[in-house]
């Protein structure tokens, strides 16, 4: 009680890499920009058109060497009531939203899909290779991309992402971020 005091002190902390990836579903190419200079374009299979990839600035909040994605979890179930896809071991998956968007690596789909055509439940696929092996793109995004890294999906036929669908507050004008603030 009563007491007040002042430190001077001196922090020194380094600014990481800038990357921002941008999902153009008209092309099927992600663009991967480092410090703002494109550092690679890769094809890519977005949302088919039954099933479009949410548009807007997603944010990587997992990563997973491999993962079990089951449709019936998020809604995509036969009449049977089972999932519509079930694949045990999705190479090189990074979460986009809380929903279930992401951006991962393809073994199952045909390469030339890759570039050309959308065919996924809404996830953005790379190709890949079955067990995570060998050099390929989904690959080298993963080994390329951290946790807070931007992916931006454009001209995709869905709406865009809600802010509160995942880190996705970036979708949000900065008035209706303070109007939604505790302070």
């Amino acid at each position: 009680q009563g007491i007040s005091g002042v430190q001077s002190k001196t922090v020194s902390f380094t600014i990481g890499r800038s990357q921002v990836s941008t999902v153009d579903m008209n092309t099927q190419q992600m663009t991967v920009k480092r410090d703002g200079k494109t550092y690679k374009t890769i094809p890519i299979s977005g949302g088919s058109p039954e099933h479009p990839t949410y548009n807007g600035q997603m944010v990587i909040s997992e990563k997973f060497e491999q993962t079990r994605m089951d449709g019936s979890t998020v809604g995509f179930k036969n009449s049977d009531g089972k999932g519509e896809y079930d694949i045990k071991d999705v190479p090189h998956a990074m979460r986009l939203s809380a929903s279930g968007t992401f951006i991962h690596g393809n073994y199952w789909g045909s390469p030339s899909v890759f570039g050309n055509s959308g065919t996924s439940h809404g996830c953005v696929g790379l190709r890949d290779q079955k067990g995570g092996g060998g050099d390929t793109p989904g690959k080298w995004f993963f080994n390329e991309s951290l946790i807070g890294d931007v992916v931006i999906v454009k001209n995709s036929e869905d709406q865009t992402v809600k802010p509160d669908n995942g880190l996705n507050g970036w979708n949000m004008s900065w008035s209706e971020w303070q109007a939604g603030s505790a302070a």
